[in-house]
């Protein structure tokens, strides 16, 4: 991650029309993401404890359709490496 530590609580979101369910993110992270009906990625629950799987969940998104919000604050997280545009939750 770059600009510092993880803020406690994330919120996860995923970008639906990127993602092609490749299931990466529920396989890192299966607490935290699960693939629907429709064969899309999506978050398990509204709000998650910051985690190594969740980074690496995040990270191995082949179509990078994850972002990652402060659940406090609501401002977008950026991990190491992600120059990617984020829009709010």
């Amino acid at each position: 991650m770059s600009g510092g530590p993880l803020p406690a609580a994330l919120r996860a979101r995923v970008d639906r029309t990127r993602c092609v369910g490749a299931g990466m993110c529920a396989g890192v992270a299966p607490e935290e993401f699960e693939v629907d009906g429709h064969g899309k990625s999506r978050p398990r629950r509204p709000v998650a404890p910051a985690s190594a799987d969740l980074v690496e969940a995040v990270s191995l998104c082949p179509m990078e359709a994850i972002a990652v919000f402060d659940a406090g604050s609501g401002r977008p997280v950026r991990l190491w490496g992600d120059e990617r545009p984020v829009e709010g939750p």
